[in-house]
């Protein structure tokens, strides 16, 4: 029975013919022992057909479908051309090896091609690999590390891509980082406490707060300078007259020792730390909160930002939160309580994380087993609408919320709860008419913004047709008074012509007159 072998390298898509192996006696110790000699191996393996990718983008979609299993139509279209058909009722006489045995199932649901991929596969395609760029002639020296190294970049680069998109990393680097600085705040603000009761030891029981005994520590510096006029500003940082005048009053009669200049100045920047360490963790709260209502708007609502973005990091991803089911969700950051449990066949724990939301703590001591039920199946509901839906809503986080309330009555008060598919309906019946309101809103503006075009259109119109008028009478006015200038033009000169000829004719007269006075005479 003849074995094809089929190659995916970063340059396009090899199929190999392997001659003279025995069926019943396929070693795999003395092909991998033969591989490495390209003598031995040329003649068990020859190349049969190569199709080379025609871009990067190309080969990018081919590995892509070939890492899920998936056959392209180029690759069909390959296997076809080459390999022997498959007759139809008849047994074929060859088979296809595949690294990868998602894609060889794809095959031969598809084409009906048989395929198999062992560990005696595995090893010959390993020869192809290690020999490959002897089996293509046409190959320049170096093409195929580069082909390799531009698909490995843009391969990586997709996937982390997939994985930016749905931006859970940065909540769990930031509730990582929530929980550091809150055990690295607390420690070295006790630290700023005993450094500085040694100079002032009657503040530690005035002001209990860590953040406002560093904001005291670092405002008074020296008790011997206190005086009354520290107490407004004192008054200003802890919110009370009356705790300001009796820290002024305590640092009169403090029985602590004095520190130099030097020490004090370590104090103040080491409080001046602490301070800085503090407010640049509420601003990394309140990123928190922001990148929660992006990615989890409704797990957020149910349970909360903190909570929510530690059962996410437990997880993983959010993805992963929204593969697990809820009994698993129920325990999740329990399992050393678990495991011991399932080891001395003990009581299983009822709750994980989920113990820190406020609704278990609400709970008399006989419910917050069935709460805890309760809650996590809320909360796998909520994380796979977040997964997997298109939209950021929080509609239905605040009603899984209310359900959540609801259930908490009944088990105090006896009242009955809505049923989940009722208010599932209730939530995409309102969502449906909010983007009708929406999408109505959105016509009448249109509407209105193509009446307010169709009325500046009218003005303009209207408006050109006025100054086309203007411009006409202009014209005719300007016309009438050329007109006008042409005629009496022509009037004066038809009224000096007159004149002349007068002259002219009574020269006439006159020789006519002395002509016949002459002829009399004679």
């Amino acid at each position: 029975m003849a074995m094809y072998l089929l190659y995916e390298s970063s340059s396009g898509y090899g199929l190999f013919e392997a001659h003279g192996l025995d069926e019943i006696g396929q070693n795999t110790e003395a092909v991998r022992s033969s591989v490495t000699d390209l003598s031995r191996f040329g003649r068990v393996v020859q190349l049969t057909a190569f199709h080379p990718f025609e871009s990067a983008l190309d080969a990018l979609n081919q590995v892509n479908a070939v890492s899920e299993g998936v056959m392209t139509d180029e690759l069909r279209s390959f296997l076809e051309l080459n390999l022997p058909k498959v007759k139809e009722g008849k047994k074929p006489k060859f088979s296809l090896g595949t690294s990868e045995p998602k894609l060889g199932s794809h095959i031969l649901e598809a084409t009906k091609i048989p395929c198999q991929s062992n560990e005696f596969v595995l090893e010959l395609l390993r020869g192809v690999r290690l020999h490959f760029d002897r089996f293509i002639k046409d190959l320049k020296p170096g093409d195929l590390e580069k082909s390799q190294l531009g698909l490995a970049h843009s391969y990586s680069r997709a996937k982390v891509k997939f994985n930016v998109n749905r931006v859970d990393n940065m909540v769990i680097q930031a509730i990582f980082l929530l929980d550091t600085l809150d055990k690295d705040i607390n420690s070295f603000a006790m630290r700023v406490r005993e450094w500085y009761s040694w100079h002032f030891p009657e503040l530690v029981k005035i002001v209990n707060d860590n953040y406002l005994y560093a904001r005291v520590s670092k405002m008074i510096d020296d008790k011997s300078k206190l005086t009354e006029d520290h107490i407004p500003m004192l008054t200003e940082v802890l919110g009370d007259e009356d705790k300001a005048k009796e820290v002024v009053e305590a640092g009169k009669a403090s029985m602590g020792q004095d520190l130099s200049p030097l020490d004090l100045i370590n104090v103040q920047t080491f409080a001046k730390k602490v301070m800085d360490l503090a407010d640049y963790r509420k601003k990394l709260y309140d990123y928190l909160v922001a990148k929660m209502s992006d990615i989890a708007p409704n797990l957020a609502a149910l349970i909360g930002d903190m909570v929510g973005a530690r059962l996410i990091s437990h997880a993983g991803s959010l993805t992963n939160l929204a593969k697990c089911p809820s009994s698993t969700l129920q325990i999740l950051g329990a399992e050393k309580a678990l495991f011991r449990a399932l080891k001395t066949r003990g009581n299983t724990p009822k709750y994980g994380l989920i113990f820190h939301s406020s609704f278990i703590g609400r709970a008399s001591a006989k419910n917050k087993g069935r709460i805890a039920r309760y809650l996590a199946n809320k909360c796998s509901i909520a994380s796979r609408i977040d997964c997997f839906a298109d939209g950021a809503t929080t509609a239905f986080g605040e009603k899984l919320r209310e359900q959540v309330e609801e259930r908490l009555e009944f088990y105090d008060k006896g009242v009955a709860p809505r049923k989940n598919v009722d208010v599932m309906k209730e939530v995409i019946e309102n969502l449906q008419n909010k983007d009708e309101e929406g999408k109505e809103t959105v016509d009448a503006s249109a509407k209105k913004s193509k009446k307010k075009k169709a009325k500046v259109e009218e003005e303009e119109t209207v408006d050109e047709e006025k100054s086309e008028k203007k411009k006409k009478r202009k014209m005719e006015t300007e016309e009438e008074n050329e007109k006008s200038e042409k005629k009496k033009k022509k009037k004066s000169k038809s009224g000096g012509d007159e004149e002349t000829d007068d002259g002219h004719s009574k020269k006439k007269s006159k020789k006519k007159k002395k002509s016949k006075s002459e002829d009399d005479d004679e």
